[in-house]
């Protein structure tokens, strides 16, 4: 490609709304343009990009044994409400009518339509197991997208669906993904990290998150310094030091306009894990629907939201207002667990506590000497509290948790009976009877992986893609304006092209430093500088995106390309 021909509008400065490298860098090299809050235009460069993420992804499920269709994005609320999510699914689900008044959504995952195809097409066992995927541009309503194309409206997905007709024929498929998802990633140079998740509103018993590590991650991973152990903060355990204090009697104490943890065990000179942490909760969805809870966790510890609503089966939990912590029997600042009039849940962690100190249920008021067993009737104990650094492994007993910032980039889910029962997804099966398919899927953010690359590739002077994944392979740079320049240039082009070497030729009229500039800003790995001082001196400059220089023939520029590319592979 020519670059006076090519459609790669450059900026020289940071966009003023772009936060992280990535979005800033796409933006500036040309890569994408905003079109409204979310939604982008992916320009000729980025889609280069694009497709060859594409590309891999397709290689690996086709050595996986997927097999690629396509489904349509706008799809009928009839089969939303079959699978029970037209409500559950909360505002992202983008929900329109037609003139003819019939509702529908733009699809943000295509569980209901596959299963909808694979029940009217599916008679027996004998054609399971079956993996079908699709590439396709998703939509979900995101309350504040940001960070370019990391968290975006509309976004580019490959999302498998594979059914099954027992358990362990989907726990193989779910291993064989696993596996194929590790491939991908490592075919696109990432450090990456698979991690167990929860499994959120697409549901499931089973599921592992892939994250590229990077700093500019919104996830909190949670992993082992001395095992393989590693899950999201939302999903993680591990253990704490259990603190112990002397059993003792129930009694008030006034802590007056002191309410929070530090300055509660500030006030008492306590440490902060005497304390117990009550939090209240609106419930929204399942058996507790609209009901208020009491969640209970050590002073120092955080509760994971995520966890409270899994252990109730809810769609989710929100903080209570002051009525309604009035009406079980509590007051803002001064909530303690004795004595509430709603369902209580308490960590594990603090089954045996003993010597604790709570808020007391009046204004000014904490109690101390509170003790778990005695002083707290039919509570249930959960999982609540989040991994903290520095916590011990629950898993190997021997390594401590550490964080790390991660992007996720993909996620594998065993969904189970939970969408092919409701949707009647039945074969026949060994016996002559009618049986439930089990079924399983598997979801990459394609378009996300574009800006999570440039999160780990990068420096000072913009992208560095890898060759697998360069728009283009090689930059021809022409410097200054001579004909003998232009002729070698092209001449050389029109080799590497003829070769298959991909090249963007820079012919334009402008500047070596502006040339230089937008190379490097691009990420292109390999640049070809053609000038008359080198050309007299049959010295040709081979300047790789990385850092190194060599200078050979002009006859053997397109051999020593050749061999980058090899070495590369």
């Amino acid at each position: 490609m020519r670059y006076s021909r090519f459609f790669a509008p450059t900026l020289r400065d940071d966009p003023a709304d772009a936060e992280v490298i990535s979005h800033k860098l796409l933006l500036r090299a040309g890569f994408i343009r905003r079109v409204t809050s979310g939604v982008y235009d992916f320009l000729p460069m980025g889609l280069r990009v694009l497709r060859k993420i594409e590309g891999i992804v397709r290689e690996e499920m086709a050595r996986a044994g997927a097999q690629e269709l396509l489904l349509p994005m706008v799809q009928p609320s009839e089969l939303w409400k079959k699978s029970g999510r037209w409500e559950k699914y909360g505002n992202e689900l983008l929900r329109f009518k037609d003139r003819h008044a019939h509702e529908s959504c733009l699809g943000p995952t295509h569980e209901e339509v596959i299963c909808d195809l694979v029940s009217r097409e599916l008679r027996s066992y004998k054609q399971l197991p079956m993996n079908l995927y699709q590439i396709q541009s998703k939509f979900r309503d995101e309350v504040r997208p940001r960070f370019g194309l990391m968290r975006g409206r509309e976004f580019v997905m490959k999302d498998a669906y594979s059914f099954h007709a027992d358990e362990e024929s989907l726990q193989e498929e779910y291993d064989n993904m696993f596996a194929t998802y590790q491939r991908i990633f490592t075919r696109l140079g990432l450090k990456f990290r698979a991690v167990e998740a929860d499994t959120g509103s697409i549901g499931g018993n089973q599921s592992h998150e892939f994250h590229v590590l990077a700093e500019s991650g919104e996830d909190l991973i949670a992993y082992c310094s001395h095992c393989d152990y590693a899950a999201n903060v939302e999903k993680g355990i591990s253990t704490r030091t259990i603190p112990s204090f002397d059993d003792a009697a129930l009694h008030e104490i006034e802590t007056p306009n002191v309410s929070s943890v530090e300055d509660v065990a500030s006030f008492l000179k306590i440490d902060p894990s005497q304390l117990i942490k009550t939090l209240v909760y609106q419930v929204t969805g399942g058996e507790f629907d609209g009901q208020t809870v009491a969640a209970c966790v050590y002073g120092d510890d955080s509760l994971q939201e995520i966890k409270l609503a899994r252990a109730l089966a809810a769609n989710d939990v929100e903080l209570a207002d002051d009525a309604a912590l009035l009406a079980i029997g509590g007051i803002k600042g001064f909530v303690g667990p004795q004595g509430l009039s709603c369902k209580i849940l308490v960590d594990e962690s603090l089954r045996d506590a003993v010597g604790m100190v709570a808020g007391g249920n009046n204004a000014d008021s904490h109690v101390s000497g509170l003790s778990i067993s005695r002083d707290i009737e039919n509570a249930d104990f959960v999982d609540l509290r989040e991994v903290r650094l520095n916590d011990g492994c629950a898993h190997c007993s021997e390594g401590h948790i550490e964080h790390a910032r991660g992007i996720e980039v993909g996620q594998v889910f065993a969904l189970g009976q939970q969408y092919t029962k409701p949707l009647e997804v039945l074969f026949q099966d060994q016996n002559g009877k009618r049986a439930t398919a089990t079924m399983g899927c598997y979801g990459i953010g394609v378009s996300r992986l574009v800006a999570a690359v440039i999160e780990q590739c990068n420096d000072e002077n913009g992208m560095i893609w890898p060759l697998s994944l360069a728009p283009f392979q090689v930059a021809i740079i022409t410097m200054g304006k001579s004909e003998t320049a232009m002729n070698a240039s092209e001449k050389l082009y029109d080799d590497m092209c003829k070769q298959g070497i991909e090249v963007l030729w820079d012919d334009r009229k402008e500047r070596p430093g502006v040339k230089f500039k937008d190379a490097e800003l691009m990420g292109l790995p390999i640049h070809v500088v053609i000038g008359d001082r080198g050309l007299d001196a049959d010295a040709i400059e081979i300047r790789q995106r990385t850092g190194s220089k060599q200078d050979v023939a002009l006859s053997a520029v397109i051999d020593t390309i050749h061999g980058i590319l090899a070495g590369a592979n």
